[in-house]
C-alpha cells in the first residue's frame, strides 16, 4: 500500500502554512534573488536568439524596402524637431557652465575647445540616443506589443510570412540608419547653440569660437560618436521588438512593456557608452 498525505476534514488548502513562511531566511533571500535574476537571464537568452534569427533572415528574400522607408521616416524625419530643440539647449547650457566655471581660473577662452570635444564625443551621441530610446523605443515596443496581444503576429505567421522580416528587421535597419544622422544634426545644432551663448554671455566672438573648435576637432571625434549610436540603435530597436513580441497581459502588459524598454535601453546606453569610450581611447584617440 502506498502512503499518501491527506488533509483532515474541515481543513482546506488555504489553512495550511504557505510555502514562503516555511522557508528559512536564507532560502527566502535566495528565492527573492532568483525572482530578480531569472527575468534578466530570460532577456539575455531571448535577445541572443532574436539576434541569431535576424542574422539568418537579414540577407534572404523577400526584402521589405517600403516598410523600411516608412520606419526610416518615422524614426528619422519625425524626430528632427525634438533633436534640434534638445541639441540647442544642451549646447547652450554646456557653454554657460564651462564658461562661468573656467572664468574663475582664467580659462574662459578654452570653452570652444572643450565644448566642441564634449559635444561630438559624448553629449551629442548619448543625449540623442536617450531621446530615441524614449520616443522611438517606446513607440516600437507599444506597436509590436499591441500586434502581439491582438494576435496579429499569429496572423502573420499563419499567412506564411516571417514576423522577423516584416516587423523586426525594417525597424532595426531604420534605427541604425537614422540615429547616426540625427546625432550629426544634433552635434551641429548644439555647437550653434553654444556659439550663440558664448557670444552673448561670455564675450567670445563667433569667428574665434569656430576657429578654435575646428582647430581642436578631428574627423575621428565625429566618427567615433556616430559609431556609438549604431550600437545604441541596434540595442534599442532589437530590445523593443523582443519585448513587444513577448508581451502578455493585454493592455496593461503593453504599458509595462513600454516602460521596461525605455528603462532597459537607457541603462544599456549609459553602461555601453563607458566601454565604447574606453575602447576608442585605447584604439583610436591619440596618446598624449
Amino acid at each position: 500500500m502506498g502512503s499518501s498525505t491527506t488533509i483532515p476534514s474541515g481543513e482546506s488548502h488555504s489553512d495550511l502554512p504557505s510555502q514562503a513562511h516555511q522557508l528559512s531566511p536564507f532560502h527566502r533571500l535566495v528565492h527573492s534573488l532568483g525572482e530578480r535574476i531569472l527575468p534578466s537571464i530570460k532577456f539575455a537568452g531571448g535577445f541572443g536568439l532574436l539576434c541569431g534569427q535576424i542574422l539568418r533572415e537579414l540577407f534572404t528574400k523577400p526584402f521589405y524596402f517600403r516598410l523600411t522607408l516608412q520606419q526610416l521616416y518615422s524614426v528619422g524625419v519625425q524626430s528632427f524637431l525634438l533633436v534640434a530643440v534638445t541639441g540647442f539647449a544642451t549646447g547652450a547650457v554646456m557653454a554657460l557652465q564651462f564658461g562661468y566655471g573656467l572664468s574663475k581660473f582664467g580659462g574662459k577662452l578654452y570653452v570652444p575647445k572643450i565644448v566642441a570635444l564634449v559635444i561630438l564625443r559624448e553629449m551629442g551621441p548619448v543625449f540623442t540616443s536617450l531621446l530615441v530610446a524614449g520616443r522611438i523605443g517606446s513607440g516600437i515596443a507599444a506597436e509590436v506589443a499591441s500586434m502581439k496581444v491582438t494576435q496579429q503576429i499569429d496572423a502573420i505567421r499563419a499567412l506564411g510570412t516571417s514576423p522577423i522580416k516584416r516587423i523586426v528587421i525594417p525597424r532595426m535597419l531604420a534605427c541604425m540608419m537614422a540615429l547616426p544622422f540625427l546625432t550629426l544634426f544634433a552635434d551641429y545644432i548644439a555647437l550653434f547653440g553654444s556659439m550663440l551663448v558664448s557670444f552673448r554671455d561670455l564675450n567670445i566672438g563667433p569667428e574665434y569660437f569656430f576657429l578654435k573648435a575646428i582647430e581642436t576637432l578631428r574627423m575621428y571625434d565625429l566618427l567615433t560618436g556616430m559609431a556609438k549610436t549604431i550600437v545604441f540603435a541596434f540595442f534599442i530597436s532589437v530590445t523593443a521588438c523582443w519585448k513587444g513580441l513577448n508581451t502578455e497581459g493585454g493592455t496593461q502588459g503593453v504599458g509595462n512593456t513600454t516602460t521596461w524598454v525605455v528603462v532597459t535601453s537607457s541603462i544599456f546606453i549609459m553602461i555601453s557608452d563607458f566601454f565604447l569610450t574606453k575602447f576608442f581611447i585605447l584604439t583610436v584617440y591619440p596618446k598624449y
